[in-house]
């Protein structure tokens, strides 16, 4: 009896001690790098934003070891597919279509999304005002799939690469509009000298329908104990004030949303 209880315990000390030698410490996370407040590289070829602060913060309190890769957006689902990364974080919101290539963690933050216009262009965002008219979008986002579903009979959609070439075409006057998350458009171009004749127009756009539940972190489907531990990491942030003095660098009012 004493030998089979002595078998046993080895068999569970060797899974135990076996569990924690496969499990995964080092992640790769991946992100767009030009989605400014979000995230962006600095003149120095360093990545910057509050996904890359959260994201370092998450893995800290998860004791993951984590480095970055740089992967343009609409590459991005399919370098995580392929395994160039780990997690993404990148400003992704939680769609359910996006849920069917790819699990998400919780949420991390949720912020609607506008409409900006010219200032004195007087356009309102209805079917007679829209008609006609060229609005500005970063290809494969949410937002270019809400517009598409809504505004797709009247205006005509320009689709970008990123949301940087999107506002540079807006201020040359190539097109009417954009539509985008509402705090990336504050912070890259209305709040700016460069965007000081832009201005916000029309409702905040929030319904899960197109914008989901939320921004999260993305990982492959099954990767169930990676993001596990990632929302492990979101939580003790979100508990032990990390969140919000990383909320205050950035931002004067709290993304995190209801």
């Amino acid at each position: 009896m004493k030998k089979k209880l002595m078998l046993m315990a080895l068999s569970l000390a060797f899974v135990a001690g076996a569990t924690v030698a496969t499990a995964q410490t080092k992640v790769t996370l991946g992100t767009e790098g030009a989605y400014p407040p979000f995230n962006w590289i600095d003149e120095n070829g360093d990545l910057q934003g509050f996904d890359v602060d959260v994201g370092n913060a998450i893995c800290a309190a998860a004791s993951l070891d984590c480095t970055w890769v740089v992967q343009d957006w609409d590459g991005i689902i399919p370098g995580l597919l392929a395994k160039k990364y780990d997690a993404i974080v990148a400003s992704m919101s939680i769609t359910e279509e996006r849920k069917e290539k790819v699990d998400f963690t919780n949420k991390y933050y949720n912020t609607p999304a506008m409409f900006v216009r010219k200032k004195g262009s007087g356009i309102e965002i209805n079917a007679a005002s829209l008609s006609g008219k060229a609005v500005g979008v970063q290809r494969a986002t949410i937002h270019e799939n809400f517009l598409r579903d809504n505004y797709g009979e009247v205006v005509t959609i320009k689709a970008y690469a990123t949301q940087d070439e999107a506002n540079l075409d807006f201020l040359a006057g190539r097109v009417d509009l954009l539509l985008a998350d509402s705090v990336a458009l504050m912070e890259s171009l209305v709040d700016t000298d460069d965007g000081k004749d832009s201005e916000f127009v029309g409702p905040e756009f929030t319904d899960p329908r197109w914008f989901g539940d939320g921004v999260g972190i993305a990982v492959r489907k099954g990767a169930r104990d990676l993001r596990d531990t990632l929302n492990a990491g979101i939580a003790k942030i979100r508990a032990d004030g990390t969140y919000n003095k990383i909320n205050a660098k950035y931002f004067d009012f709290d993304v995190y949303g209801n």
